[in-house]
Protein backbone atom coordinates (compact mmCIF):
# COMPACT_ATOMS: atom_id res chain seq x y z
CA UNK A 1 0.00 0.00 0.00
CA UNK A 2 1.10 3.20 -1.21
CA UNK A 3 2.51 5.43 1.77
CA UNK A 4 -0.30 8.36 1.66
CA UNK A 5 -2.71 5.40 1.72
CA UNK A 6 -1.43 3.89 4.50
CA UNK A 7 -1.36 6.58 6.57
CA UNK A 8 -5.30 8.31 6.19
CA UNK A 9 -6.20 4.64 7.01
CA UNK A 10 -3.34 4.88 10.08
CA UNK A 11 -4.88 8.18 11.29
CA UNK A 12 -8.39 6.73 11.18
CA UNK A 13 -7.53 4.68 14.24
CA UNK A 14 -8.41 5.87 17.06
CA UNK A 15 -5.60 7.62 18.91
CA UNK A 16 -3.45 8.04 16.17
CA UNK A 17 -4.42 11.58 15.71
CA UNK A 18 -4.27 12.90 19.53
CA UNK A 19 -0.68 10.59 19.49
CA UNK A 20 0.69 12.48 16.36
CA UNK A 21 -1.06 15.35 18.08
CA UNK A 22 0.95 15.33 21.62
CA UNK A 23 4.34 13.90 19.42
CA UNK A 24 4.02 17.51 17.27
CA UNK A 25 2.99 20.29 19.40
CA UNK A 26 4.15 18.73 22.82
CA UNK A 27 7.39 17.37 21.48
CA UNK A 28 8.54 18.82 18.81
CA UNK A 29 8.13 16.05 16.35
CA UNK A 30 7.11 16.11 12.79
CA UNK A 31 4.51 13.58 12.17
CA UNK A 32 4.75 12.93 8.88
CA UNK A 33 7.96 11.73 8.85
CA UNK A 34 7.38 9.77 12.08
CA UNK A 35 4.12 7.56 10.30
CA UNK A 36 7.02 7.45 7.13
CA UNK A 37 9.38 5.60 9.41
CA UNK A 38 7.07 3.13 10.86
CA UNK A 39 5.25 2.31 6.89
CA UNK A 40 9.12 2.12 5.64
CA UNK A 41 9.75 -0.17 9.02
CA UNK A 42 12.77 2.53 8.95
CA UNK A 43 15.92 0.59 10.48
CA UNK A 44 18.77 2.27 8.65
CA UNK A 45 20.93 4.87 10.46
CA UNK A 46 22.07 7.06 6.73
CA UNK A 47 17.93 6.84 5.67
CA UNK A 48 16.48 8.14 8.59
CA UNK A 49 19.35 10.75 8.41
CA UNK A 50 18.52 11.68 4.68
CA UNK A 51 14.64 11.76 5.46
CA UNK A 52 15.13 13.59 8.66
CA UNK A 53 16.92 16.84 6.32
CA UNK A 54 14.28 16.16 3.92
CA UNK A 55 11.96 16.81 6.49
CA UNK A 56 13.60 19.62 8.29
CA UNK A 57 14.09 21.68 5.50
CA UNK A 58 10.38 20.92 4.37
CA UNK A 59 8.83 21.66 7.60
CA UNK A 60 10.70 25.08 8.23
CA UNK A 61 10.21 25.97 4.28
CA UNK A 62 6.24 25.24 4.27
CA UNK A 63 4.53 23.12 7.15
CA UNK A 64 5.19 25.40 10.40
CA UNK A 65 4.59 28.53 8.39
CA UNK A 66 1.19 27.06 7.10
CA UNK A 67 0.27 25.69 10.63
CA UNK A 68 1.02 29.06 11.66
CA UNK A 69 -1.43 30.63 9.62
CA UNK A 70 -4.30 28.12 10.11
CA UNK A 71 -3.49 28.55 13.29
CA UNK A 72 -4.04 32.05 13.55
CA UNK A 73 -7.34 32.14 11.93
CA UNK A 74 -8.67 29.89 14.15
CA UNK A 75 -10.41 32.83 16.92
CA UNK A 76 -12.42 35.21 15.68
CA UNK A 77 -11.28 39.01 14.08
CA UNK A 78 -12.71 41.91 14.83
CA UNK A 79 -13.54 43.53 11.72
CA UNK A 80 -13.62 40.44 9.32
CA UNK A 81 -16.53 38.35 8.66
CA UNK A 82 -16.53 34.74 10.68
CA UNK A 83 -17.59 32.89 8.14
CA UNK A 84 -15.03 34.63 5.40
CA UNK A 85 -12.38 33.95 8.01
CA UNK A 86 -13.14 30.38 8.53
CA UNK A 87 -13.59 29.78 4.91
CA UNK A 88 -10.06 30.96 4.65
CA UNK A 89 -8.42 29.12 7.30
CA UNK A 90 -10.30 25.85 5.65
CA UNK A 91 -8.09 26.86 2.46
CA UNK A 92 -5.14 26.99 4.43
CA UNK A 93 -5.87 23.80 6.10
CA UNK A 94 -5.96 22.15 2.53
CA UNK A 95 -2.66 23.46 1.77
CA UNK A 96 -1.20 22.22 4.98
CA UNK A 97 -3.16 18.87 4.13
CA UNK A 98 -1.08 18.71 0.56
CA UNK A 99 2.13 20.35 2.20
CA UNK A 100 2.24 17.09 4.03
CA UNK A 101 1.19 14.87 1.09
CA UNK A 102 4.03 16.42 -0.75
CA UNK A 103 6.32 15.59 1.79
CA UNK A 104 5.31 11.99 2.59
CA UNK A 105 5.75 11.41 -1.25
CA UNK A 106 9.42 13.09 -1.02
CA UNK A 107 9.97 10.25 1.63
CA UNK A 108 8.32 7.55 0.23
CA UNK A 109 10.23 7.98 -3.16
CA UNK A 110 13.44 7.71 -0.82
CA UNK A 111 12.47 3.96 0.39
CA UNK A 112 13.96 1.09 -1.48
CA UNK A 113 13.32 -1.21 0.64
CA UNK A 114 11.00 -1.86 4.32
CA UNK A 115 13.80 -2.08 6.64
CA UNK A 116 11.72 -4.44 9.11
CA UNK A 117 11.67 -2.53 12.10
CA UNK A 118 8.76 -3.09 14.80
CA UNK A 119 6.58 0.50 14.85
CA UNK A 120 7.74 1.49 18.36
CA UNK A 121 11.68 1.02 16.93
CA UNK A 122 10.69 2.44 13.44
CA UNK A 123 9.74 5.32 15.78
CA UNK A 124 12.40 5.50 18.31
CA UNK A 125 15.01 5.83 15.64
CA UNK A 126 13.05 8.71 13.36
CA UNK A 127 12.71 10.19 16.56
CA UNK A 128 16.51 10.20 17.34
CA UNK A 129 17.17 11.02 13.63
CA UNK A 130 15.07 14.08 14.26
CA UNK A 131 17.12 16.00 16.42
CA UNK A 132 14.78 16.01 19.75
CA UNK A 133 13.89 13.01 20.78
CA UNK A 134 10.59 12.37 22.02
CA UNK A 135 9.84 10.87 25.37
CA UNK A 136 9.59 6.81 25.21
CA UNK A 137 5.36 7.05 26.47
CA UNK A 138 4.81 9.29 24.16
CA UNK A 139 5.87 7.35 20.66
CA UNK A 140 4.60 4.23 22.38
CA UNK A 141 1.21 5.79 22.99
CA UNK A 142 1.68 6.17 19.02
CA UNK A 143 2.79 2.73 18.70
CA UNK A 144 -0.07 1.18 20.32
CA UNK A 145 -2.37 3.44 18.55
CA UNK A 146 -1.25 2.08 14.98
CA UNK A 147 -1.80 -1.46 16.30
Amino acid sequence: MALWDWTLKAYGQAGVPQACLALQDGHGQNTSFLLWAVWAEAADRALLARAAEVARRWDALALSPIREVRRALKPAFDGIDDGEREALREDVKAVELRAERVLMDALEAMTEDRGGAPALAALEAASRAWGRPAPDNALAALAAALG
